[in-house]
């Protein structure tokens, strides 16, 4: 098997049993990138010297008997966590210019256990958007279809797995930034609950929604990098102090006996009928490894979308106003005084769909309509919350479509913005009440891929993991790769 081809457990094996060295993957795969990603412009920035220093190192420390559980081991950044001496640009023009100065938390541990960082892949602007079509630097193509859609915002992250340039990716979840593009490029994305991975030098969107998580290719592998990156981090105020499980011991347990909950208002008019037909087979696949399917009823979960699409731009518009051309970022050249520096800095840097939010948010914070929107959201959210806590003393996990379809063609849903956002109408409440949610591939609808949306109790990330791992043992759906990128 070629390199590229391997998971990165496979890949660990073989450096374990001396089979290739970490600086050979490395070579392989920035191989790689050069020859395959210019048709799906999945990478803002490959950073290949540093990457062959660092595997250089891995294997120098490997030798020695020294080196972290993921030495030597290849993954991609997803462009939001700052990164030392690398651009961190968000896939903004506001950020183009901006070499960051310190290392997030995620990248700081993943390189402290020797992750090998192969560059920063592309994503929407500032994590604003369903399918990678808002980024300054354009958008994602799908590896199944060059045609389509990835989904976003983690769209890059995704492609990037899914045609073999890197066995994982970082990824960022709000409303479904991880788990619809694990859905429409075959791929496994989780995101773990609120608080289980530090947000410090994670460029903020809407800082009560935003969660760090991982796309990989198995459930195992994203047990590797989640058991990782998880744990208490004192930089970050909404840390949560919560003792992280061996996420890899886990994945060997039975599904048997796990009470799995299946959301009636999931299964309404507006799910594709195939994409509904291949979830179902996946939740009788588990039942058939010995797990029980009950039906639950969330009265409120059709509330989703519009109660986010309230509360993250409010955030997102207070998070986004440290963006005023004066400290770093994009700076408008000969201006006429400090309104015209801000009004133009602004205006240039920021895209249309963040230009929406950020307006959108405005208003809704503002005099008059903060009870009226805001505040009503906020409630709305408690009542999301409490449908998911209800439906957890039944059940063990929660089971449904990730996406209501296949991927989209490019540019089908850019002038209709509610559209696109009816995207991550299954995946936005598991961010509303911080659940922990995972994506995983359960089949193909025209040659498309689709998957099945789990959701677990506050973190139980653990159950998720092992649900998908059986479920993959199971089905072969995640060995299968995109034409033209075997």
């Amino acid at each position: 098997m070629a390199l590229h081809q391997k998971t990165l457990s496979e890949l660990a094996a073989g450096l374990d049993a001396g089979e290739f060295t970490s600086v050979e993957i490395t070579e392989d795969l920035l191989a790689r990138i050069a020859a395959e990603d210019a048709k799906l412009n999945a990478m803002i920035t490959v950073t290949g010297e540093q990457a062959l220093a660092a595997a250089a190192e891995a294997d120098a420390n490997r030798a020695a008997g020294k080196g972290g559980v993921l030495n030597g081991l290849p993954i991609i950044h997803k462009d939001i966590f700052c990164t030392r001496g690398v651009r961190t640009s968000c896939g903004s023009k506001m950020l183009d210019n901006f070499i960051s100065p310190y290392d997030a938390t995620v990248v700081e541990r993943l390189a402290d256990a020797g992750a090998v960082v192969l560059g920063k892949s592309n994503m929407d602007e500032f994590a604003m958007g369903s399918s990678n079509e808002t980024s300054y630097y354009g958008p994602v193509c799908n590896p199944w279809d060059l045609e389509r859609t990835p989904g976003g915002s983690s769209g890059g992250s995704a492609a990037a797995v899914a045609a073999r340039l890197a066995p994982a990716a970082t990824a960022t979840d709000t409303g479904g930034s991880i788990r619809q593009p694990a859905a429409l490029t075959g791929t496994v994305g989780i995101k773990p609950t609120y608080g289980r991975v530090s947000r410090y030098g994670m460029i903020a969107f809407a800082s009560s929604l935003d969660q760090a998580g991982v796309i990989t290719r198995t459930a195992e592998d994203a047990a590797r990098l989640l058991g990782v990156m998880a744990g208490f981090d004192e930089r970050d105020s909404t840390c949560i102090d919560e003792p992280v499980p061996d996420y890899v011991a886990a994945l060997g347990e039975s599904v048997k006996g796990l009470k799995i909950g299946v959301v009636r208002q999931h299964f309404d008019e507006g799910l594709d009928a195939e994409t509904g037909a291949r979830v179902k087979e996946a939740i009788e696949a588990l039942e058939s490894l010995g797990a029980t399917a009950v039906e639950v009823d969330m009265p409120n979960i059709d509330l989703s979308v519009p109660t986010y699409y309230v509360v993250a731009p409010a955030e997102c518009s207070s998070n986004l106003s440290r963006f005023d051309g004066v400290r770093f970022g994009h700076r408008a050249e000969n201006v006429e005084d400090l309104h015209d520096l801000y009004f133009r800095s602004r205006g240039e840097g920021f895209g249309d769909e963040v230009k929406r939010r950020i307006m959108t948010g405005t208003y809704v914070l503002s005099a008059g309509y903060y009870d009226a929107y805001y505040l009503k959201a906020q409630q709305v959210r408690q009542l999301i919350a409490d449908d998911f806590k209800k439906a957890f003393e039944d059940v063990d996990v929660i089971a449904g479509p990730t996406a209501p379809a296949p991927a989209f063609k490019l540019g089908d849903k850019v002038d209709d913005p509610i559209t696109m956002y009816l995207n991550d109408i299954y995946t936005i409440g598991a961010n509303l009440g911080g659940f922990p949610g995972l994506s995983v591939p359960c089949g193909f609808v025209d040659g498309l891929p689709v998957g099945l949306h789990l959701v677990g109790h506050h973190f139980d990330e653990s159950t998720l993991l092992r649900c998908a791992h059986a479920y993959q043992q199971a089905t072969d759906w995640h060995t299968q790769c995109p034409e033209g990128f075997a």
